[in-house]
């Protein structure tokens, strides 16, 4: 993995905090031009500023839930930086809230920062890596894309919805040399259940127990990278959590036994 990433431009939602800080700081000590996007360019700035080799990173700002203007941005990186190599489709939104007492819209607004947002900025780079005839796709999803959880209902189904999506998109994009590798985190220690929206859509407000001890996200990022660095089409990453994957797949009575005694939070 040692020059996977020197001079290669990576362009990182959801960079402001939490997983995706920690595959810019990571991308950064290995010698990759970031561009850094999310909603809080005040956040991005000060990260810009601390990461080794600032003059060379771009801040753009990004919002997935208004993704119109997605490829005239990828333009601007292309202008700005001549190419793309990476894109790291970090950035979403969790949920904690049962179905039954969440209104349609509060899913439709998940469903379209986490799914539409994400392939929508996907589509506006593929042009790019299709001319190049190179590039890889990084999506950031969740163990909740292989299996539904307490409180995670419309979080669970936006990100099953992108393993369908980019498993179906390294098949087609292959011929162009364009790879994906989807990460799915456990337990990792982020603010992502704090900023997770509640029933009424708003702030969950509350840090976990489940994230509070989980993984630390520089961990998280440290094998993301090697992962992606190895082509990996797929990547399980957290502790003794991930094993439910497994245990789901050739146990499933056992494991429906199990998933449902565990915390929702």
């Amino acid at each position: 993995m040692k020059n996977t990433f020197n001079d290669k431009i990576c362009w990182v939602t959801g960079a402001s905090s939490g997983i995706g800080q920690a595959i810019c700081e990571a991308l950064a000590a290995h010698g990759a031009i970031l561009v850094l996007s999310a909603r809080n360019i005040q956040a991005l700035e000060t990260l810009k500023n601390r990461i080794p080799n600032a003059e060379k990173h771009l801040v753009l700002s990004l919002d997935l839930e208004h993704s119109a203007n997605f490829p005239e941005l990828a333009q601007q990186v292309v202008e700005k930086c001549g190419k793309i190599d990476y894109l790291f489709n970090n950035g979403g939104l969790s949920q904690r809230a049962e179905a039954s007492k969440t209104p349609l819209e509060v899913d439709r607004r998940i469903m379209e920062i986490n799914y539409f947002g994400n392939i929508a900025l996907s589509k506006a780079v593929l042009p790019v890596f299709q001319q190049q005839k190179s590039g890889h796709i990084v999506v950031i999803s969740s163990i909740a894309g292989k299996f539904g959880f307490f409180l995670r209902s419309a979080y669970s189904a936006s990100k099953h919805a992108l393993h369908g999506f980019y498993e179906s998109l390294a098949l087609e994009e292959e011929k162009n040399n364009i790879h994906v590798t989807v990460a799915c985190p456990g337990k990792i220690n982020t603010p992502i259940s704090t900023n997770a929206l509640n029933e009424s859509g708003e702030k969950h407000g509350v840090m976990d127990h489940n994230q509070e001890t989980g993984m630390p996200a520089e961990e998280c990022a440290s094998r993301l990278l090697k992962a992606v660095s190895a082509k990996k089409r797929e990547i399980l990453i957290g502790n003794k959590e991930i094993k439910a994957v497994t245990l789901k797949r050739f146990l499933p009575g056992i494991f429906w036994k199990v998933i449902k005694k565990q915390s929702a939070t």
